[in-house]
């Protein structure tokens, strides 16, 4: 009875960046038309992506705090219906006003806003109910739906666009109460956690971080870069598509789903198999960041539509290997306490890395193919030297610090712990 409902809370949850990835991915085959209809520039068109992210990016670490404090399933409930109610004030927007780019925006951050409670603290959720090799699983699969939420959520923008354009807001709504009705029935959090008052909340988050911040930041750092190149490379490719190759609409949505795909099967597989094995981990991320950095180096030399989705797709099962690894370290850094914070703040500066993809990629695009990708090799370079000197795993076990005496009775406590 126990693992049906570990499993029927793992769907649940695994449900939450699904739907979250959808505020942005859904968007993405549909920016060029919004650009022809609404007549925006490219700039404009990249405040759709980036109002979105930067909102949650902003917000996160307050819902954090607030999940610590109050608990996590109501917190992503209510951020849920935030973010359907955002959808559909940008859909009305879009449908009954002449005007409407500004109350869209207004949309988007409301969305935004919403989006800030579900992902990352259902990271923290997973942390609070599986433990081990269960968690690394959960976590995998978390990330797993986090990316088939971006392979479909092309196609189904493109065929949702086959209606009209602006009809992608008002699939929001039902997806996010849809999934919180679910939520609601099944998911059953372990005993309510006490929450510290906020002074004793950051004194305990200042000593994390004096403690393990030498290896946490270079991960939120390195974690943020990975969605950074993945969005950007996506706003990217919808234009190219539509002004080099001519494609779009569901085509065009399918292509964009392979690098997707390359995406989520390894984040899947890396998932189940690292379990708690930090010196695999730290292998793995370092694999990974190299496919990456070779890719970004390889695609800017070539142009052709079957090479630039090849190299791309590397590039992106380099991702795949990575960001499970920077999930299973961080949300094993820290004691349930302070769980929903830091997974917030490392899903903070991830909503900021997607944020600044879209206008940075719009600026590179005026230069030239070779700009944009020589600038994303060398950044992917920069985030595999700090990988490898600074994210030192073996070394930061979750509440690890202190005498050999205190090590010793944290372990004996440990091993009492039943596995989930």
């Amino acid at each position: 009875m126990e693992a049906k409902q570990g499993t029927i809370s793992m769907v649940a949850i695994s449900l939450i960046p699904l739907v979250m990835v959808l505020g942005n991915s859904m968007l993405v085959p549909v920016l060029p038309t919004m650009k022809s209809k609404l007549d925006l520039s490219q700039f404009q068109v990249s405040l759709f992506i980036t109002m979105f992210s930067l909102a949650a990016g902003l917000i996160i670490p307050i819902v954090g705090y607030l999940s610590d404090r109050f608990g996590r399933k109501w917190i992503i409930i209510v951020s849920l219906v935030i973010y359907g109610v955002g959808g559909i004030i940008s859909g009305l927007a879009a449908w009954l006003m002449e005007n409407s780019y500004l109350i869209i925006i207004i949309g988007r951050v409301i969305q935004g806003i919403g989006a800030a409670g579900t992902s990352p603290i259902a990271m923290a959720l997973i942390g609070d109910i599986y433990s081990g090799a269960e968690e690394s699983k959960a976590l995998g699969i978390n990330e797993s739906s986090n990316g088939i939420g971006k392979i479909i959520s092309p196609i189904v923008g493109s065929i949702i666009a086959l209606i009209t354009w602006y009809a992608v807001f008002f699939t929001f709504p039902i997806l996010c109460f849809a999934t919180a009705v679910f939520i609601w029935f099944g998911v059953k959090e372990k005993k309510k956690m006490e929450g510290k008052p906020l002074p004793e909340y950051l004194s305990a988050l200042k000593k994390i971080f004096k403690q393990q911040g030498k290896w946490l930041i270079p991960s939120f750092f390195v974690g943020a870069v990975g969605l950074f190149i993945l969005f950007g490379i996506l706003f990217y490719l919808s234009n190219v598509f539509e002004e080099t190759f001519k494609i779009d609409g569901i085509i065009k949505g399918s292509i964009l789903a392979i690098p997707l795909l390359g995406m989520v099967v390894t984040a899947y597989i890396t998932g189940a198999k690292i379990k708690q094995n930090k010196p695999l981990i730290q292998r793995i991320m370092v694999i990974g960041l190299v496919l990456l950095t070779v890719a970004m180096f390889t695609v800017s030399f070539f142009q052709k539509l079957y090479f630039l989705i090849s190299l791309i797709t590397l590039g992106s099962i380099g991702t795949g290997l990575l960001l499970p690894c920077l999930n299973t370290l961080i949300t094993g850094s820290v004691e349930k306490a302070e769980r929903g914070m830091i997974t917030s703040l490392y899903g903070s500066v991830r909503f900021l890395g997607v944020a600044f993809g879209p206008p940075l990629f719009s600026w590179l695009m005026k230069i030239s193919h070779k700009t944009v990708f020589f600038s994303m090799a060398g950044l992917s370079l920069l985030t595999l030297l700090i990988a490898i000197f600074f994210i030192k795993p073996g070394k930061h076990k979750k509440g690890e610090t202190g005498s050999p005496q205190q090590l010793a009775t944290l372990f004996k406590k440990r091993t009492k712990v039943p596995t989930t």
